[in-house]
């Protein structure tokens, strides 16, 4: 099926300004535009160690729990534990820059 053509209206043109003469600069635009940042964000080497740990600690926490190697057996603290860990893992996480 054929595609209607294009109705041009009357007045309609460019949208953005012409540059003037060659050589000259644009004008300014009215959008926003973000502040450059002075400097990149670093974060100390302490937080994606932290991160790693907690991740780990909670994922061997869960992982032990199920089998059955933490003293006092299986049992659902340790679960829990294990999950708090890794959400604490994931909290560092949103910190690491």
């Amino acid at each position: 099926m054929a595609r209607p053509p294009k109705r041009k209206v009357a007045g309609s043109g460019r949208v953005t300004p012409k540059g003037g003469a060659a050589g000259d600069p644009p004008a300014a635009s009215k959008r926003y535009t973000p502040p450059v940042p002075e400097e990149v964000k670093v974060s100390p080497r302490w937080v994606p160690v932290v991160m790693f740990v907690l991740l780990g600690l909670g994922t061997l926490m869960i992982f032990l729990n199920y089998v059955g190697l933490l003293p006092g057996g299986t049992s659902n603290w340790y679960l829990l534990g294990g999950l708090g860990l890794i959400l604490f893992g994931i909290i560092t996480a949103t910190q690491w820059h």
